[in-house]
């Protein structure tokens, strides 16, 4: 192994919880330290577990270092009860997160992001989305690799039913997305935390990467 250590915010969702498998599996970590609310009783070889509210924002910073850090932050609309604590989530956390580590010398950033991100958007998802792009790209990490993947797929922990129809309508019409719909096609979220990971160890600079893009990357084509 490199030695290297890896951040995870984000380690119990459906997208985090695979990277954090894949991670594992990784020559290039030695240590994979991942913050969350509560305990997961994850024990796997080099995870050190970090429990915090994430409202101590000073004790907070002086935890957050490595070289990677990967974030993949999200909630929906019902379980956050507003947009306003939606944005909290979705935006300001993944940011304060991305400014404390940029601030202990982490070098490389990958942020879970959406498909159709844009802060011009008049829909709140994709705005907030957007918003947290712009606003992570703008601190200069020497890496910073933002992922849009269409519709995930995967076993989630709790149970979406506008996912489920949609995973259903987006398997239906999966055939007919060729050429510049390709980006729109379903995409399983180990897939998304394969070519994170990957991504994380290309060239430095600033990268959007669409789904279909995604998918390749993951399957090393």
């Amino acid at each position: 192994m490199e030695g290297k250590t890896a951040i995870l915010f984000g380690a119990t969702g459906l997208v985090g919880n695979l990277l954090l498998e894949e991670l594992t599996k990784s020559k290039t970590y030695s240590t994979i330290r991942i913050f969350v609310r509560q305990t997961t009783g994850i024990s796997l070889p080099g995870v050190e577990e970090i429990i915090t509210d994430f409202s101590g924002e000073e004790s907070l910073s002086g935890k957050i270092k490595g070289d990677d850090l990967y974030v993949c932050l999200g909630t929906t609309i019902k379980k956050a009860g507003s947009i306003a604590n939606m944005e909290k989530i979705d935006r300001d956390l993944p940011v304060m997160v991305a400014a404390m580590a940029k601030n202990n010398g982490v070098r490389g950033i990958a942020v879970v992001s959406s498909i159709g991100a844009t802060a011009a958007s008049k829909n709140y998802y994709l705005r907030i989305k957007g918003e947290m792009e712009e606003k992570i790209q703008k601190l200069g990490f020497e890496k910073s690799v933002i992922v849009r993947p269409s519709m995930l797929l995967g076993d989630r922990k709790e149970r979406r039913t506008g996912e489920f129809l949609g995973k259903v309508m987006i398997r239906t019409f999966q055939p007919v997305l060729t050429g510049k719909l390709m980006k729109f096609r379903a995409i399983h979220g180990r897939d998304v935390a394969k070519a994170m990971i990957s991504l994380l160890q290309g060239e430095p600079g600033n990268r959007i990467v669409e789904s279909d893009e995604l998918l390749r990357i993951a399957k090393g084509n």
